[in-house]
């Protein structure tokens, strides 16, 4: 079914350390994600780059981690998700780190609830009192049911934007350990690596997609660390062990089969750390497989 596809540009790289996600967006368009989507009939809307402040622009808030400018970055991003929804479209946000995010996924719940699917070799569930790094890309998913910064949590509308059974994670097998506890508490429904080598991707996904079959709509936040770093260089925080690329095209088509995908973020691609682009080809052959691309 051809869609409205908003393509919209988060060039954040204030919630971590290493310099090189900004360019991510670019890295996207460059490896021919809208002309990809649109041969396969999708009417595509590219909006450009939302602004977001350089670094060095922004040093006096460095002891924060860069929280001001974070919580006006998904502001805003927050209210291109809802304006995007409200017109039809689906949006998909390049990054950019995840911690944009907070806007994303609050801005596509600002209506009604929708389901996420987390697919990341971190859980991003720390909190202030848990982070070692401090970065709050690591912090964004427990913002978004409610824990942490007051300035994150109030983006767009007080309060979280998700429960736990709204939410299952998917790849994961890196944590820190006041993380590893919080999650284990938290309800949320949690798939490791290992949960997919014992079982195969096929059926852990079709399990996830039954655990949020009572949402008609569906969040795909994609954080390209997922995948084993043979197959996606490019990243900031690479973990051994993930994700094969055709484990991950499964993935895709089998949410695309669902016919339920209202929205995705793909973020955490570091274009410095890459290979000839090969993590942004590979980001950009997923989202044509989430659309609708198909061998057959």
């Amino acid at each position: 079914m051809s869609r409205a596809l908003r393509i919209v540009g988060v060039p954040l790289d204030l919630g971590q350390s290493k310099r090189g996600v900004d360019m991510g967006p670019a890295a996207l368009r460059y490896a021919g994600l809208a002309e990809g989507l649109a041969a396969l009939g999708h009417r595509v809307i590219d909006a450009g780059n939302l602004a977001v402040p350089v670094r060095e622009t922004v040093l006096a808030e460095a002891p924060r981690h860069y929280l001001p400018s974070i919580a006006a970055v998904c502001r805003a991003t927050y209210a291109v998700a809802r304006q995007a929804l409200a017109a039809g479209e689906t949006p998909i946000f390049l990054g950019g780190d995840h911690s944009l995010a907070i806007g994303s996924i609050g801005g596509v719940t600002d209506s009604a609830p929708c389901g996420l699917l987390w697919i990341d070799a971190h859980a991003d569930f720390n909190t202030p009192e848990t982070t070692r790094s401090g970065n709050i890309h690591g912090m964004t998913l427990a913002v978004l049911l409610g824990d942490g910064y007051p300035e994150l949590v109030a983006v767009g509308r007080p309060g979280a934007k998700l429960k736990p059974q709204d939410v299952v994670l998917l790849a994961l097998r890196d944590l820190d350990p006041g993380e590893r506890e919080r999650l284990k508490g938290s309800g949320i429904t949690v798939y490791t690596m290992r949960d997919i080598d014992e079982r195969g991707i096929g059926a852990v996904v079709r399990e996830a997609l039954e655990r949020l079959e009572q949402h008609h709509r569906l969040h795909v936040s994609l954080d390209v660390d997922c995948l084993d770093p043979q197959a996606s260089p490019g990243v900031g925080t690479p973990v051994s062990g993930g994700l094969s690329s055709r484990e991950a095209q499964l993935t895709m088509e089998l949410i695309a089969d669902c016919g339920c995908c209202g929205s995705l973020d793909i973020v955490e691609i570091n274009p410095i750390l890459d290979q000839h682009n090969r993590t942004a080809v590979l980001a950009a052959e997923l989202a044509a497989s989430l659309f609708g691309k198909r061998i057959l």
